[in-house]
């Protein structure tokens, strides 16, 4: 079952309480997620990044993943 926005933004919460989190996205297969904080800081995108998907908890992961498209961008906070 794909996931729905706000399923996205609360695993994101639990990792990055602080974070300014965005999530887009209706159909529950291409999404984007936004997220500023200040743990990114001194990282670069990659590992920025990982961190996001290790959020995720595997919702990725596979063909069988719930989530199959997410646009990302993490930055820290300026």
């Amino acid at each position: 079952m794909p996931m729905q926005a706000h399923e996205i933004e609360e695993l994101l919460r639990e990792a990055f309480p602080k974070a300014e989190i965005q999530v887009g996205g209706h159909d529950g297969v291409h999404m984007s997620a936004m997220v500023v904080d200040e743990s990114f800081r001194g990282k670069n995108r990659v590992q920025q990044q990982r961190a996001v998907y290790a959020a995720l908890r595997g919702k990725m992961d596979g063909p069988d993943g719930e989530l199959h498209a997410l646009a990302l961008t993490t930055k820290a906070p300026e």
